[in-house]
């Protein structure tokens, strides 16, 4: 099916994704509170409210106000964002306030973003937690999807499995919001397959994606011993087992989150990665989305997102 997409739906879109991005953020980071059980979750039992977000939903915010702005997106505009409303207590690890201190006090965002790991650039998950609703925003070209989150993720990540890690979860939110348009749900393994494609063969995170399709239908135990949880809070580490889990379960947000937050590890984003996802094709307050109840527990987003 083709189809021409107008701004407003494009944003749309995005906001979908935003908002399953934010409440899987704000939701899983209130697990890493002492005496939070994953077992509450999967009775029903919800953490009080509010629920905060990290960096991981501040910096999607600037991601989806630079597309509502122009469309597309700028390296040098997107940087300085980033840089000025960085706001240290949400959670950003110390290499990513390195860098975004560079940026702020005039250092070139490629300077800056290579002077991260002595001179290797970041492979972190960074770049991959803030881009799902650009993947959705682009539903209509999984190529532009991969191409703008490249240029997102280059501002403040010069390794190439950091930038890979954005790709692939934009491609794989861009075909979910695209199964929405469609009106089918993509299969699992065909989801898997067109964010491989999108990859460099050579790269860790392509790698990754391959077993992720090789474990679909297997316990998500055995998901996170193949593919990782976040822990190590690499691209590679992340982006693989946050696919899986959203190929797995694109009809079903609430479980998708629930598998994220019982895997353990870097749960705000690895609930954020796969929540964007899912909510491109599932939407806001349907019976498989983001539950109304979910949204009005998290943190009001920031009142300069338009």
């Amino acid at each position: 099916m083709s189809f021409t997409l107008f701004a407003d739906t494009r944003l749309a879109l995005a906001r979908d994704a935003l908002a399953g991005l934010s409440v899987g953020d704000a939701l899983g980071s209130q697990f890493f509170v002492p005496g939070r059980r994953p077992a509450d979750l999967a009775a029903g039992q919800l953490p009080p409210s509010p629920w905060a977000w990290t960096d991981d939903t501040e910096m999607a915010c600037s991601v989806v106000a630079a597309l509502a702005e122009t469309g597309r997106i700028d390296r040098d505009a997107l940087a300085l964002a980033f840089a000025e409303r960085c706001e240290p207590y949400r959670g950003y690890g110390p290499g990513a306030v390195g860098i975004l201190r560079l940026i702020r006090t005039g250092t070139p965002w490629p300077v800056a973003a290579a002077s991260a790991f002595a001179g290797q650039g970041s492979c972190g998950n960074g770049a991959a937690m803030r881009v799902g609703p650009l993947g959705a925003y682009f539903a209509d070209s999984s190529s532009r999807a991969a191409a703008q989150a490249r240029a997102s993720a280059e501002v403040t990540h010069a390794h190439p499995e950091g930038v890979a890690g954005a790709v692939a979860v934009a491609v794989a939110a861009s075909l979910a919001a695209r199964g929405r348009l469609d009106g089918h749900r993509p299969e699992p393994a065909r989801l898997l397959a067109g964010v491989a494609a999108a990859l460099d063969p050579t790269s860790e995170v392509h790698r990754g994606v391959r077993v992720a399709a090789r474990l679909l239908g297997r316990h998500p135990e055995v998901a996170v011993a193949e593919l990782g949880n976040g822990s190590r809070v690499t691209a590679p580490d992340t982006v693989p087992f946050t696919c899986w889990v959203a190929a797995s379960h694109l009809d079903d947000y609430p479980t998708a989150v629930r598998i994220c937050v019982e895997a353990g590890g870097d749960v705000d984003t690895t609930a954020a990665i796969a929540g964007a996802i899912v909510a491109a094709h599932t939407g806001v307050g349907t019976p498989a989305g983001v539950p109304t109840e979910w949204l009005a527990a998290r943190e009001p987003l920031p009142d300069w997102l338009p």
